[in-house]
Formats: C-alpha cells, structure tokens, sequence
C-alpha cells in the first residue's frame, strides 16, 4: 500500500516536542518530506534524527513564531530544500497566565497572544502563497479545548485559542477556492512535556476531568491531524476537530 503522504512537503511549527513531534513523526512515517520548526534548533533536530533514523525525510529550522520573518523562513526553508509546500500545521504554544483577570500582567498577556494566536496568522500569511503555488494542500491550526469552552485559570489562552478558531474558519472561507482546506484541532489535556511539572494531585484533578479517565496521548492527537491533513478530508475545511476524551461534551 503507498504512503499515504508521499511526494509532500510539511512545515510543522513548534514540532520539537509533544504534539508538534507526534504529527512530524507520523507524517514523515507515511512518507511526507518534513520542515521541523522549533525556537531551539538543538531540540527540533532531535526530531529529525529520529525521523532519519527511521528511514524519513526530514530537514530542522529553528524560529520564534512570534516573529513574522522566522515564520516565513520555515516556509522559504521547504520550498528551498524541498521544491515546494503542500501542508502545515500551526501548532506552537505555550502555557499562559493563570491569575484572575485583574491580576494577570499585561506584558505576560501580550507574550502569550503573540505565540499562540499571532503565530497562527503569520503562518497562515506566508503558507498559503506557497501551498497555491504547489497546487493546493491543507493547514491545520491547533487550538485546545479553551477555544470551546471557558476557564477561569486561563483567561489569555482562552482568548487566543478562541481567536484560532474565528481566523480558521475565516481563512478557510477565503481560501476555499484555492484548493486549499484548513480546520482546526482541539486537544484535552495531553500528555506531554507542558504538562511536567505538575503536581500529582493536579494531574488527578486534571485527569477526573475527562469522562475517558486518563490524559490524552500526543499520537491519539496526531493521528486526527493526519486525517484532516490527507485526501481522506477532501470534503473537510472550516471545522473544529475535537480530541478530548469527552471533555467538552460535559
């Protein structure tokens, strides 16, 4: 059976661990060529030796997605090595303030906003003049289960993540046309490296608070992605993906 990605070239941002490392291991598994971004290169080349390791294809660029011109250097980085971009997937985040509303530091707040929602945009900005020029192809932008539902302990990434939702479903709007689909995914809580550190009793709250019983694994999410990454959603774009173990339908 052919692989199921052959002959494609992905960007995958914040790819160096958890959910970003997941998705660059199962696309280079089905024969993808990858673009491995992270803010350190040390980490996202980590991944690209496994990747080689295990017979794919697979080239490292380090970038700070708040930077437009980092993001643009990730796409520019595929089409150079590769000859082309057919996918992405605008996935780096990081955790937020976690203070009442009044007590949340703004620069904190601005931080967060320009990583986990700016970063989306700028992705997207430079992503589809090159997946038009290859053709078409699909982007898939990660947001959570804050881009569902509301918390309390996560005012800024709420915001932000609810933001990816109404710039995916526009985008997707806008871009229709040009054979290009892009959708939305929305992790529970999954276990990966953001979530070390945490103390047990944290982890059993955060675990009791999906009805499947346990945190999600960074493959489970992976492999949704995939899916709407592939021909096999040819009739997917605009939609909001949920992988929660049954988290939002409380």
């Amino acid at each position: 059976m052919a692989e199921k990605f052959t002959g494609k070239i992905a960007v995958i941002t914040g790819g160096g661990s958890g959910i970003g490392r997941a998705i660059a291991m199962a696309l280079a598994d089905e024969g993808a060529s990858v673009v491995v971004n992270d803010l350190r290169h040390e980490v996202a080349q980590s991944v690209v030796e496994e990747i080689t390791h295990a017979g794919g294809t697979a080239v490292a660029i380090a970038g700070d997605v708040s930077h437009p011109d980092d993001v643009r250097a990730a796409v520019e980085k595929a089409v150079d090595t590769y000859g082309a971009l057919h996918l992405a997937v605008n996935n780096a985040g990081i955790w937020g303030p976690t203070e009442a509303v009044a007590e949340i530091d703004i620069a904190s707040y601005r931080s967060l906003m320009r990583i986990n929602l700016d970063s989306v945009f700028y992705g997207m900005h430079f992503q589809v003049p090159a997946i038009v020029a290859a053709g078409g192809g699909a982007i898939v932008n990660t947001s959570s289960i804050l881009g569902l539902v509301g918390d309390p302990h996560a005012i800024p990434d709420a915001a932000a993540k609810l933001g990816v939702v109404g710039m995916t479903r526009a985008a997707a709007l806008g871009c229709a046309a040009q054979g290009i689909r892009i959708n939305s995914i929305h992790p529970g809580y999954i276990d990966t490296p953001l979530l070390e550190g945490m103390t047990p009793a944290v982890r059993t709250t955060l675990v009791a608070r999906h009805p499947i019983g346990r945190l999600g694994l960074a493959a489970e999410v992976a492999a949704v992605a995939l899916f709407l990454l592939s021909d096999d959603a040819s009739f997917v774009t605009g939609s909001q993906y949920v992988v929660d173990g049954g988290f939002t339908a409380q």
